[in-house]
């Protein structure tokens, strides 16, 4: 690789849309046929599969820092609950699907996200503790730089949660958590484990 690589900014144009296909860290804005840089960093040209019936290259713009992956609405991400008050929950991101995370990014689970049925009686203290590891599926870019997660599926909610004899919590139903060492039970919004 003897190519200096090009170093771009966030909406700085990188080409048109009549030569180059918008790929990874780009976008198309369609009003001017204009493709711009969506992040800092170096601008890398892709040619086409020879195969392809469209011989455009794709231009992507790769992060000057080694970024790992960034949750976004519809990915399904783990995070473990740091605070939880009386309609909301809040928790640091851990991985967006199987890759874990480089930088910080926090979610917020909204009692009416908890689940998908009388979602007006959810309270978020008998959902989830801090600690708690849960499995969620990303909404949207909340407020404040928060992402708005929903457990509201089966497959969703508390995966992993540690009980108050230092015990890991085994699921007894799609409600409750028992402690194998005490016994006690705990009740949790249990995501249901695919089998």
């Amino acid at each position: 690789m003897g190519a200096v690589e090009e170093m771009v900014t966030p909406g700085e144009v990188v080409g048109k849309t009549s030569d180059v296909k918008a790929g990874k860290g780009t976008y198309a804005a369609v009003h001017n046929n204009t493709v711009y840089a969506s992040l800092t960093g170096f601008r890398h040209t892709i040619p086409p599969a020879s195969d392809s019936p469209d011989q455009r290259p794709t231009i992507e713009v790769t992060g000057h820092k080694a970024h790992g992956p960034v949750p976004e609405p519809g990915s399904i991400v783990i995070a473990r609950v740091t605070k939880v008050m009386a309609k909301t929950a809040f928790a640091d991101i851990m991985c967006v699907a199987q890759k874990s995370v480089r930088e910080k990014f926090t979610g917020i689970i909204r009692q009416q996200d908890v689940r998908a049925t009388e979602i007006d009686k959810v309270d978020m203290h008998l959902s989830f503790r801090p600690g708690d590891i849960v499995r969620a599926l990303v909404l949207s870019l909340g407020d404040a730089r928060a992402y708005f997660l929903t457990t509201a599926k089966n497959e969703l909610g508390v995966v992993s949660a540690e009980s108050s004899a230092g015990a890991t919590m085994v699921p007894i139903s799609w409600t409750e958590m028992q402690c194998p060492l005490s016994g006690q039970v705990e009740q949790r919004k249990v995501a249901k484990v695919a089998s």
